[in-house]
């Protein structure tokens, strides 16, 4: 007997039906269980990730603190206590907790007169890529004032030009350090010259500024217009017995 166009497509739709579910339940006998295997893998992994952020959010908050007591065990003068603190962290995974118990471990040896670990404890930060750029150039600020008195001249004047230039932040500590390198190696001309552009920027510390006019002057350069010289307040003169003239 015939079909009828209305038969024929609900036959159609069986066949198609029963294909689709012939299909599927072939793909689930033959990748089935690597699908559940998939995500349970996908979900462990993710699960893994949760819980290893938790984790290092747990630890740097430990370490915030350990740091604190450091400072604090360093303020009360108990630099022993501070070095068991801080060695830890300066061994973290993390670059700013890092740097700082590092260099605070340097600054304690500078304190006990051991320049030559602190130098190679400077050094380490400075060469230590995993850290900030303004870290190891301080660092290697550190390592230079350390080990100054070991150093040639011309050793102490080409590790920190690239740091004695105005507009960069170390400017006023690498270049006083490079000006009197030039002392030492007999070239007053050039420490004169280093001295006064570290007088005429703004951004050094008045301090260090004043300092570097002094020394510019002592030089054969006058720059002292360049540096406002902050005196005391005095107390108001007494007052004169005659009348100002009207």
């Amino acid at each position: 007997m015939a079909l009828t166009p209305q038969n024929n497509e609900a036959f159609l739709r069986e066949v198609d039906d029963e294909l689709r579910r012939d299909q599927l339940l072939g793909f689930w006998e033959r990748y089935g269980r690597l699908t559940i295997v998939a995500i349970v893998v996908a979900l462990a992994a993710f699960a893994a990730f949760l819980y290893w952020q938790h984790r290092r959010t747990e630890a740097a908050g430990v370490q915030g603190e350990q740091l604190q007591a450091a400072f604090d065990a360093l303020g009360n003068n108990q630099p022993d206590q501070a070095s068991k603190l801080l060695a830890p962290i300066a061994t973290s995974d993390r670059k700013g907790y890092r740097a700082l118990a590092s260099m605070t471990e340097a600054d304690v040896m500078l304190g006990r007169k051991q320049d030559k670990a602190a130098a190679a404890k400077f050094a380490a930060i400075a060469a230590d890529t995993g850290i900030a750029q303004p870290f190891r150039d301080l660092a290697l600020i550190r390592q230079t004032v350390a080990e100054y008195d070991t150093l040639k001249p011309q050793v102490v004047i080409e590790r920190l030009r690239p740091l004695a230039v105005a507009g960069n932040p170390y400017f006023g500590s690498a270049g006083e350090l490079v000006a009197i390198a030039y002392i030492d190696s007999g070239r007053k001309d050039l420490a004169g010259q280093m001295f006064a552009q570290i007088a005429r920027d703004a951004t050094v510390p008045e301090s260090l500024r004043q300092r570097s006019v002094q020394m510019a002057g002592a030089m054969g350069v006058d720059d002292s217009a360049s540096v406002r010289v902050v005196t005391p307040a005095r107390a108001p003169a007494a007052q004169s017995k005659e009348a100002p003239a009207q």
